[in-house]
């Protein structure tokens, strides 16, 4: 059973838990964190930013097709503006004139379709490579893969398969640099940092599905 969970934490497998907590601090202190740092100095922020602001895009269809399966055609339709006006005006996303145009992202997931549908947050979980999640969000993440229109229809393209991985780690690289002051302090300067990044994990995502309820 849970050795260290609080009230409102469903931590079952804590054990397991903390050893892959362990190997992700290991893999981000021999890896993850030095390549961010160089990725972060070498790379301007402006092709750091046209990076994020092309995979956000990319994963628009899925937000919008998560918007309609939630019952909610009011996002639906203003992420679908929003990844015309981008891919558009915006050159495939690169750039991000909607957002000053009034079309922020609605930011959402399979998870969140999940959660509106009522499934339980289920048991806490750490992923390896992708550390937090529940077990509802580790069934979402596999959602978010079938539901993506980009990876259910090949476009022709013989690599597009491999742009999307490569701009995703590179948005994750960049955003490990962007906030390196704060992982740092959670990971290797916590006093119990698994139990910390739970708390942190669980408290966010929670507070997003609900709304701040």
């Amino acid at each position: 059973g849970p050795a260290t969970a609080p009230s409102g934490i469903e931590d079952p497998f804590e054990a397991e838990n903390r050893r892959r907590h362990e190997f992700n601090t290991d893999v981000d202190r021999y890896l993850y964190r030095p390549v961010s740092q160089a990725y972060g100095r070498v790379v301007p922020q402006p092709v750091r930013t046209g990076i994020s602001n092309f995979t956000d895009n990319i994963e628009l269809p899925g937000a919008v097709i998560n918007g309609v399966l939630q019952g909610r055609p009011k996002n639906a339709a203003q992420n679908t503006q929003r990844f015309l006006v981008n891919t558009t005006i915006g050159v495939f996303g690169l750039f991000d004139p909607a957002t000053p145009l009034g079309l922020p992202e609605v930011e959402t997931d399979f998870g969140e379709t999940l959660f509106v549908w009522g499934a339980g947050e289920g048991s806490y979980v750490e992923l390896p490579f992708l550390g937090p999640s529940t077990a509802r969000d580790t069934f979402g993440l596999a959602g978010d893969l079938v539901l993506n229109p980009f990876s259910i229809f090949n476009l022709n393209y013989r690599y597009d398969q491999e742009i999307r991985v490569a701009t995703k780690l590179a948005q994750q690289t960049g955003r490990r640099y962007t906030y390196s002051d704060f992982l740092d302090q959670l990971l290797y300067h916590s006093a119990d940092s698994y139990a910390q990044a739970r708390q942190l994990y669980l408290q966010n995502r929670r507070n997003t599905l609900t709304g701040g309820k």
